[in-house]
């Protein structure tokens, strides 16, 4: 085949050990040379692994995206050479030839001839951004864990809270809480804490919160209490990192929130995931696709099989996910507006 990347290598990244196998032109026009050397994925390591690539006059290179290892790598080389990251599925050995130093050959001979297509890797802005906006969602998601234990608890305690009150973390729900963790089990002190709206159905919380209150009850909710303290602590403590790091991408972010359903915290973590460059992404198509919101294709003899939308992207999806039923509730948006049609058609 044709040779499209003369001087090119292929890496084998593992946690503690990188294999490289390099592809360079031999001693006849026409002939092929290839070396491997194995390398450790230590920062003098990863120096020794650039050396070596550029002695050798490198200037292109494969790996696979394997957890978060290739990562290191990725980050030694960046600037040096051109990267090629690719879906360690779509490079699959022969079966029966599986080694490591087999593996970094075969990777340089497919840069070599131009058949892997790279992975999207954002600059890397984008991905500390991206760090920050993931570690966020998982602190989120395990606060709303908190949250449904507490009311699993009062449901274990015979409290019916949650029947009265719909916001377990609003004002009245925190401070019923915080005085259930107390100890306190008088109904008609609980009520009291009622604020709001909340005070003209003091009657109804009064006869919810007749409940079987124990000591270990009560030491959980303290316990649950304590812990979304401190993860809404650091919640915070994210958001202004997040605010600052996003000032590179806030005419962006401004341009993302003009669509229906995105709010400040949904743009940043669009931007996160894709960037600002949407370059290269031909098509809307292409992104739908790559954000892995398409439905699969399987299809034999005439017929469809069911299948899946695939994974990738799960922190994008999920995102785009809750936006569009944002923006199905959002009057300014189209969608909106045909629900409501059919809904009075109906």
């Amino acid at each position: 085949m044709e040779v499209v990347n003369a001087r090119c290598a292929g890496l084998d990244v593992h946690k503690a050990t990188v294999v490289a196998g390099v592809r360079v032109p031999g001693p006849q026009p026409s002939a092929r040379r290839g070396e491997t050397k194995t390398f450790a994925t230590t920062t003098r390591g990863l120096r020794d692994l650039t050396n070596w690539l550029l002695t050798h006059g490198v200037t292109a290179v494969a790996m696979e995206s394997t957890g978060v290892y290739w990562r290191p790598v990725y980050e030694a080389l960046e600037g040096s050479v051109q990267l090629v990251v690719v879906n360690a599925r779509h490079v699959k050995m022969v079966p029966g030839r599986k080694t490591d130093v087999k593996d970094s050959e075969w990777l340089a001979q497919l840069l070599e001839c131009g058949l892997l297509r790279g992975s999207f890797v954002p600059p890397r802005a984008v991905r500390d951004l991206r760090d920050l906006t993931r570690l966020r969602k998982a602190l989120i998601r395990e606060r709303g864990h908190h949250v449904n234990r507490i009311a699993k608890t009062l449901e274990l305690a015979h409290l019916k809270l949650s029947c009265v009150v719909t916001d377990l973390m609003g004002k009245t729900g925190r401070a019923i809480l915080h005085a259930l963790s107390a100890g306190i089990d008088d109904p008609e002190r609980l009520a009291a804490c009622a604020q709001g709206l909340l005070r003209k159905k003091q009657a109804a919380l009064r006869e919810a919160l007749v409940g079987r209150l124990t000591p270990h009850y009560a030491f959980l909710l303290q316990q649950h209490l304590s812990l979304i303290d401190g993860l809404d602590a650091h919640i915070a403590t994210l958001d202004t990192r997040i605010e600052a790091a996003m000032a590179p991408f806030a005419e962006a972010a401004a341009l993302v929130q003009t669509m229906p359903g995105v709010a400040a915290r949904a743009a940043q973590a669009i931007l996160a995931e894709t960037g600002v460059d949407m370059d290269l992404f031909p098509t809307p198509a292409h992104f739908a696709s790559w954000a892995r919101l398409c439905p699969g294709n399987h299809e034999s003899a005439g017929k469809r099989q069911s299948t899946t939308t695939g994974k990738g992207a799960t922190w994008l999806r999920a995102t785009l996910q809750e936006t569009a039923w944002a923006a199905v509730r959002s009057k300014k948006s189209t969608a909106y507006r045909v629900s409501s049609e059919r809904y009075s058609m109906s």
